[in-house]
């Protein structure tokens, strides 16, 4: 399923609990005890027809996006038992001779597949494919890997050495892994009405 979201990239936890309450929002939060070296703090996943609101509290990033469901449901459709343990967040940036368009379509269609076989211990997997950035970083997506544990997503993301080899290769075909931004790990959290 393929939804049309706002994606709000925040450098203030506390603001972005704040909004993604008050809008009715997805929030995944920095675990973080600093959060300095990130490129944010929390990533609130939603909709508002505010949007100057969403760009003074997106004081990191907010960004039209295509939230792509991978695996599970959406989640602004999950009760809160269901929501994820703990998410990787993976902003990239496309690769700088394939270009956009074809960086997203291998994600997509190629890279997501490959995700789903390697990544074992992966229980929900989203693409927010960024359709346009309204301030912030320029970014082509950002993707939400989930795990039950934190142990799971730092230790045991790839399966196997082949399979972080396999997943690494990939990226690389559609990122430019030295201008994407460091990984953020979070907690999730919903808002949904």
């Amino acid at each position: 399923m393929n939804t049309l979201k706002l994606v709000i990239a925040c450098n203030n936890r506390d603001n972005a609990r704040a909004y993604a309450a008050e809008i009715g929002a997805v929030l995944f939060s920095s675990n973080s005890t600093t959060t300095d070296h990130l490129p944010f703090a929390a990533m609130i996943v939603g909709t508002t027809d505010n949007l100057e609101k969403a760009k003074a509290v997106g004081d990191a990033g907010l960004y039209l996006v295509c939230e792509r469901t991978i695996k599970n449901q959406a989640p602004h459709t999950l009760a809160k038992p269901d929501l994820p343990g703990i998410v990787g967040l993976f902003p990239m940036v496309a690769h700088p001779v394939a270009g956009a368009s074809a960086s997203d379509a291998h994600w997509r269609d190629n890279h997501a597949p490959l995700a789903l076989e390697v990544h074992t211990r992966m229980t929900h997997y989203y693409q927010y494919a960024i359709l346009h950035t309204f301030n912030g970083p320029a970014l082509n997506g950002i993707a939400a890997c989930c795990c039950a544990t934190e142990d799971d997503l730092r230790h045991h993301f790839y399966g196997t050495p082949d399979g972080e080899q396999q997943i690494l290769s990939d990226i690389r075909k559609f990122a430019d892994t030295k201008r994407s931004p460091r990984r953020v790990i979070a907690t999730a959290e919903s808002f949904v009405r």
